[in-house]
């Protein structure tokens, strides 16, 4: 073989060199956004594995994936009421590749539950779109309660000597606050009962020994198909389509109640707007899907979406509904 000219050698060197800078380098604002993903997004979920949030971001996450064409990685970061998971998400580079779903909890309630957050609602994050709602029911345990609709439950709370017992699942959530709410507007006494989940409270309920909850309707689903617990209303503002016999709090006679469990997905602050644009547009075609609806209301949610600016809108809305509702219950989580 003939040995290579001192221009060319000279060539294939700068030529390895220019090559070699590039892969040092950050890649082009284009890669980063028009061709976006090209690698690995991860999905931080603030809440242990099997939940009912676990649950649907894998869902989205399954068919993502299928859409885009790179891997949605659930990373699941739980504690301090969900603030470790979201506070990871605001801290995350702002590449795209760092995924996080925050709930009603973390981008309204919390700021009023905690003395001090470890992140700011309102400027560490991107919002991308609404993911999903669940609405809460109103239920009673049907063998321990006569009521069968919210009207005679409230007239059979306000007879009741002492108060009735609410149940949910942990202080400051929003069973928590939606119950304190209602017995504030109702009128009747109550007093909560706080328990680690649906699971621990719905056995107690069975036996009588706690007469109420207005909890996420997809932890009651189960017990009120059996009959088990009768549902008197949901705080959604349609009725469940799984549920069509059910009325609304409007309908049941206590007006001005709409109050579900929404969470949505977020970026860290100062992700490029060409991303968020082109996941909000994936899930929007998700949210049309069928086959994504049903698949969302056999577990009691509902898919949803919105546009960036209508998520953070919804946030700024329910303010002063919550701020009331941590009043009124007197909850803290610090």
């Amino acid at each position: 073989m003939p040995p290579i000219a001192p221009t060319r050698r000279r060539a294939i060197l700068a030529a390895a060199a220019s090559a070699a800078a590039g892969l040092a380098s950050p890649p082009p604002a284009r890669a980063q956004s028009g061709e976006w993903p090209t690698r690995t997004v991860r999905a931080i979920v603030p809440w242990p594995p099997g939940g009912s949030t676990d649950i649907l971001v894998r869902i989205y996450c399954e068919r993502l994936q299928a859409m885009l064409g790179q891997t949605f990685v659930v990373e699941n970061r739980p504690g301090a009421g969900g603030n470790i998971g979201i506070e990871a998400t605001a801290k995350a580079a702002p590449d795209g590749y760092t995924l996080g779903i925050a709930a009603v909890s973390h981008l309204v309630i919390n700021r009023y539950l905690y003395s001090r957050l470890p992140y700011d609602p309102e400027r560490d994050f991107t919002p991308v779109a609404l993911a999903w709602e669940l609405p809460n029911v109103a239920v009673v345990p049907a063998e321990h309660n006569p009521s069968r609709t919210l009207r005679e439950f409230i007239a059979w709370a306000k007879a009741k000597r002492g108060g009735i017992t609410y149940a949910s699942p942990g202080i400051g959530t929003t069973p928590h606050l939606s119950g304190a709410l209602l017995a504030a507007r109702a009128g009747y006494e109550a007093t909560h009962v706080p328990f680690r989940g649906a699971a621990q409270a719905i056995p107690v309920m069975l036996k009588g020994e706690v007469d109420f909850a207005l909890d996420n309707l997809a932890s009651y689903m189960g017990v009120i198909r059996e009959g088990k617990m009768r549902a008197l209303a949901v705080t959604s503002a349609a009725r469940f389509p799984m549920l069509p016999d059910v009325p609304t709090m409007a309908e049941a006679g206590v007006p001005d109640f709409v109050v579900t469990s929404w969470q949505g997905f977020v970026f860290p602050a100062g992700t490029p707007r060409p991303i968020v644009d082109k996941l909000n547009a994936a899930l929007k075609t998700l949210a049309e899907d069928p086959a994504m609806q049903r698949r969302f209301l056999e577990t009691g949610a509902q898919i949803a979406w919105s546009t960036p600016e209508a998520l953070a809108e919804r946030a700024a809305r329910e303010r002063p509904m919550w701020q009331e509702a941590v009043r009124i219950s007197g909850a803290r989580a610090d």
